[in-house]
């Protein structure tokens, strides 16, 4: 027996569907619309300053470098785990291989990712500590410089 409605029925009439409600808001005539520059008393919510505009929307005061920073320590404990929870489950299934082989490869090369992974984690840890210290060195050292 011939099914009536098949997906290609249903793709035709849902695509008619959407093209008669795109000519359907073409049809009804959009007026003209522009858009008007806001001033920085109407962007900001009235007369407040910078530090006003971010206490009242919850923004912290931290230094920009610093929050980067924390960012970044945070992904990459983020991605340490993942790497040891892979070097974990390679163990597992090493010990879970019963002396299969095929299972222990699989282990040995799960583990070895695993430890590759952390490897890599751990070296872009240590390359992001070091540019953010030379930031932090480079930003101190210039606003110090400049002011005397």
């Amino acid at each position: 027996m011939y099914n009536i409605v098949s997906k290609k029925h249903v793709g035709y009439f849902l695509g008619a569907v959407l093209a008669l409600s795109f000519g359907a808001i073409a049809l009804m005539g959009v007026q003209h619309v522009s858009a008007q520059a806001l001033t920085a008393d109407e962007l900001f919510g009235g007369s407040s300053t910078g530090e006003e505009f971010a206490a009242s929307s919850g923004l912290g005061n931290a230094n920009l470098v610093d929050s980067i920073a924390s960012i970044i320590r945070i992904a990459l404990g983020f991605l340490g785990v993942i790497a040891v929870v892979i070097i974990l489950l390679g163990g597992f299934k090493w010990m879970t291989a019963g002396g299969n082989d095929e299972k222990v490869k699989s282990a040995k090369k799960l583990i070895f990712s695993g430890i590759i992974g952390l490897v890599i984690v751990i070296a872009a840890y240590a390359i992001a500590s070091f540019v953010i210290d030379s930031i932090i060195t480079a930003t101190s050292d210039s606003s110090s410089s400049s002011s005397s």
